[in-house]
């Protein structure tokens, strides 16, 4: 099972009820952080899920409500007793933006491993147990869309174990180690196993107007979080010489993709009561909600 919490939902500015927009997973104990804007370690300290089990730091652009809270929150990753590297993934520049940023923050007791995210970057990448997919977003500076994906291999087929001719003792040792000798044949585990199962799929977009590679991209997933800047229809022409989204097109963004939920986020300071907005998102897609302060979801495999 993987665990979800959005940190916070607010863009632009950090507001007296609103954090900046970030999002943590938390996977068998580690974590894995989607950008960090001023006060991110404020209402992750309020959340209480520990910082020293980052082990990744995805970051969507280089605006500063997305990045100008990393020198901080890595000297608190460092006094709670990280020793090992921690990796940053973000556009390219990311390792000269934050070097600068760090100039304050000198003496890490960790290493900070860096990928850019340039045509040749792996994708997806993995760190420790997270599979970590990217996607350009459409947006005033390069920005990135990214999804989180645990697989799930299919289950131990008897019919095929029993057509090889492998000894029983030997089945339970192909499924955890991979390969069996036997009689001088190699056995697989793919020889024995079912088609792949459903797996688990989130994914995050802020800061971008709605393209049809970001919808292939969230195709399907448990979860989209997905900023909702303006509520207002009114508000499209800004929203498009801005380069972001109103609710009803993030709406139909998870509509189109078969998203199984949607949450709103990275609400403009001027939306001060976004719940008045919210009938027009679910009018498009029923399982639209409103990102809150730390509100966490725990997303087990399909049965």
């Amino acid at each position: 099972m993987l665990d979800i919490c959005l940190l916070g939902t607010g863009g632009m500015m950090p507001m007296p009820s609103r954090f900046l927009t970030a999002m943590l997973a938390r996977l068998n104990g580690r974590l894995a952080l989607i950008d960090c804007g001023e006060g991110t370690q404020v209402t992750m300290k309020m959340l209480g899920w520990g910082f020293k089990a980052i082990d990744v730091i995805c970051f969507t652009h280089f605006h500063a409500d997305h990045i100008s809270g990393l020198p901080g929150l890595l000297l608190t990753i460092g006094n709670a007793g990280r020793t090992e590297p921690l990796t940053l993934i973000g556009p390219v520049g990311l390792q000269r933006i934050v070097e600068g940023l760090t100039l304050i923050a000198p003496e890490l007791p960790f290493p900070i491993e860096y990928i850019e995210l340039t045509q040749d970057a792996p994708n997806p990448i993995r760190v420790g147990a997270f599979e970590i997919h990217h996607c350009p977003a459409d947006h005033m500076v390069k920005c990135f869309a990214y999804r989180i994906d645990l697989k799930r291999k299919g289950k131990f087929d008897v019919k095929k174990a029993e057509q090889l001719k492998l000894p029983k003792p030997l089945w339970n040792k192909l499924q955890k180690e991979g390969s069996v000798e036997h009689e001088g044949k190699t056995y697989t585990a793919d020889m024995v196993m079912g088609e792949n199962r459903k797996g688990i799929s989130v994914a995050y977009c802020t800061d971008s107007r709605p393209v049809d590679r970001i919808t292939k991209f969230v195709e399907g997933v448990q979860l989209f979080i997905c900023e909702g800047m303006y509520g207002e229809e009114e508000k499209k022409q800004k929203a498009r010489e801005n380069k972001h989204m109103l609710f009803s097109e993030a709406a139909r963004m998870a509509k189109n993709a078969n998203a199984e939920r949607l949450w709103l986020t990275h609400f403009s300071p001027s939306l001060n009561e976004p719940e008045a907005y919210l009938p027009v998102a679910q009018e498009i897609f029923p399982m639209t909600e409103l990102g809150e302060e730390r509100k966490c979801i725990t997303i087990e495999f399909p049965k």
